[in-house]
């Protein structure tokens, strides 16, 4: 069995709790990763900003993915590679949005712009990134500088319903793919955490088959298709659980603490 030279974690229901925190147990886990000469980095839905309270806890020394990996940002928070999201399809994307009644969100490399501070996941992200928005009352002057748009909704099901039809509307001009039940992420076409670490595979120097990717969400599925070892939290839907090599526990029982000690236990430390 190939022993695990990186590992590749999602973020939100995988690495922080549901209340967004990082326990003890899991910083300690990445920390003996390092000790034991496994990379160790992170890649997201959230934005550059929204991962960087995460750098220094961790020790992160490989470059993270924000934007679902459609981005490649240095710990420093310098770009190592930026792409946009085209601005027809951004057009469009906001259109198909309004259709279904999910609030809007356009994500720049430095900005979160809204047009409903009321939205009901507004403060949500707020705690979740670290962050405040900018309300504006047009998204088209920012089109051309899209990293990332966000749908976002209480409406579950039909969220699901509106990332099939973005995804049937857009085609590969852009990806769409839930993040959160809630969240609908529409980014660059041709990248996704998958790419991010096929990237981050090559700079290290490794097979593929010497990483190990870890997620809950469907976004996450990406990785798990380009990585010899995926992992599932427990609370990943069972289409996603499906699809991993291994299921952890939830991130509300350290599954992903748990997860990086089988790691540890594979590659014969500890």
């Amino acid at each position: 069995m190939t022993k695990i030279s990186l590992v590749v974690s999602d973020v939100d229901g995988t690495l922080l709790t549901k209340d967004k925190t990082l326990t003890v147990r899991a910083r300690s886990a990445v920390q003996r990763l390092h000790q034991a000469g496994i990379g160790f980095t992170i890649t997201s839905s959230r934005p550059a900003i929204g991962m960087r309270f995460l750098i220094d806890p961790l020790a992160l020394w490989l470059p993270v993915g924000p934007f679902n990996g459609s981005s490649i940002i240095d710990p420093e928070m310098r770009p190592v590679e930026q792409h946009l999201i085209p601005p027809g399809a951004a057009e469009r994307s906001l259109h198909i949005l309004r259709e279904f009644g999910a609030d809007i969100w356009l994500f720049t490399a430095d900005k979160w712009l809204i047009d409903n501070p009321r939205g009901s996941y507004v403060a949500h992200e707020q705690h979740t990134i670290r962050a405040d928005p900018t309300i504006v009352t047009d998204f088209t002057p920012y089109l051309a500088s899209a990293c990332k748009i966000v749908g976002a909704s209480a409406d579950a099901a039909g969220l699901e319903r509106c990332e099939k039809t973005m995804q049937q509307a857009l085609g590969s001009e852009a990806t769409a793919v839930r993040s959160q039940t809630y969240y609908l992420d529409i980014t660059p076409p041709g990248f996704n955490k998958g790419t991010f670490v096929q990237a981050m595979a090559k700079r290290l120097g490794i097979s593929l088959d010497a990483v190990a990717t870890i997620g809950d969400m469907q976004n996450d599925l990406a990785m798990f298709s380009v990585s010899g070892t995926s992992i599932a939290m427990g609370n990943a839907a069972d289409n996603v659980k499906d699809q991993a090599t291994h299921v952890t526990a939830t991130n509300e029982q350290d599954g992903f603490a748990e997860a990086m000690e089988m790691i540890l236990k594979r590659n014969g430390v500890g």
